[in-house]
């Protein structure tokens, strides 16, 4: 298995079912912090949800699609990153995250977002990736930005949470825009 440092003591590496109880300690740490900014599915609350929800995504992964990485900082897992959609045939993915309130601001998610970047367009040859959030979900615009990313639009209402619908944006970057950044 691999692990990359990405710095402070934090590596990102695969999250697979194996870590099922790890992945529920965490949501339990984590969840009512970020309920609102992902998706419903992913926001289990024991560990028969935590396994079935890595489960999930090994198996997308297993026919090339989407794919679940954690982010451990001093061997806790402390969030994650993912390709919450993986299509070669289309040359497109869509990146995602999570992170509990104590790893924030460090840096960390534009990093390992920037790892999946680079693997994406250098090692498979995508074409285009983008980022979806909540509008009002300033912190994840943030990242987008820092990854050189264009907001392309909102999608209006797009984003029910709670019994309420809220703008989703979509930001994009292209191969030849990321391989242009100075990183």
């Amino acid at each position: 298995m691999f692990s990359l440092a990405l710095r402070d003591g934090a590596r990102l590496a695969p999250l697979e079912s194996w870590h099922a109880e790890e992945f529920a300690r965490h949501l339990d740490r984590a969840r009512e912090h970020i309920r609102p900014w992902v998706g419903a599915a992913f926001v289990t609350v024991d560990v028969a949800g935590a396994r079935a929800t890595l489960e999930r995504y090994g198996a997308r992964q297993a026919v090339d699609g989407a794919r679940l990485y954690g982010i451990w900082r001093d061997n806790t897992l402390v969030g994650g990153v993912m390709f919450t959609a993986f299509d070669t045939t289309s040359g497109s993915c869509e990146v995602g995250c999570w992170l509990e309130p104590a790893a924030e601001g460090h840096g960390l998610i534009t990093l390992a977002c920037t790892a999946l970047l680079d693997w994406a367009f250098g090692t498979r040859g995508l074409h285009r990736a983008e980022w979806h959030c909540r509008a009002d979900n300033d912190r994840s615009a943030a990242v987008a930005q820092r990854l050189g990313m264009t907001l392309e639009g909102v999608r209006r209402e797009a984003w029910p949470y709670d019994g309420v619908r809220h703008d989703k944006q979509v930001w994009a970057v292209l191969a030849p825009e990321w391989r242009a950044l100075e990183r």
